[in-house]
């Protein structure tokens, strides 16, 4: 840090260039005591007894259904073999379950988008509104 003289005789006065630290310093040490002293009070919780209940737990399980489409055209509801003719009669129950379970289309590739419209169209025919599908997470190029 550079110091000016208190003479005002033949020098010179030259303009101090160098940033004042002890305010700066001083701000981070204030900072530091409140985040100290802070701190263990933010992991204080206060003390209540809770009243005793007797209920079974809520389950709220995701419901859903896997509809597994080949390359061939043979459609696999929850690993059984359906007929696509039959695919709208046999997911009209499950229409009416609450909350409705979600259908999971994993299609192979290869399968034809023709057979995969047709699935989505009577699949919106039975009542399921849910409908997503399964892909496999991208790998990246060499």
């Amino acid at each position: 840090m550079s110091f000016g003289s208190f003479d005002r005789g033949g020098s010179q006065s030259h303009t101090n260039a160098e940033i004042n630290m002890v305010p700066l310093i001083d701000v981070m040490l204030v900072l530091l005591v409140i985040f100290l002293i802070t701190a263990p009070l933010l992991t204080h919780s206060i003390s209540v007894q809770l009243p005793q209940a007797s209920a079974q737990p809520v389950e709220n399980e995701k419901k859903y259904l896997d509809l597994a489409i080949t390359p061939e055209g043979l459609l696999y509801l929850d690993n059984e073999e359906v007929a696509l003719d039959d695919l709208t009669a046999t997911l009209q129950p499950f229409a009416q379950d609450t909350p409705q379970p979600e259908v999971r289309i994993r299609a192979d590739q290869e399968t034809r988008y023709e057979l995969l419209a047709q699935v989505m169209s009577r699949t919106k025919a039975s009542g399921l509104t849910r409908l997503g599908f399964v892909t496999r997470p991208d790998t990246p190029a060499p």
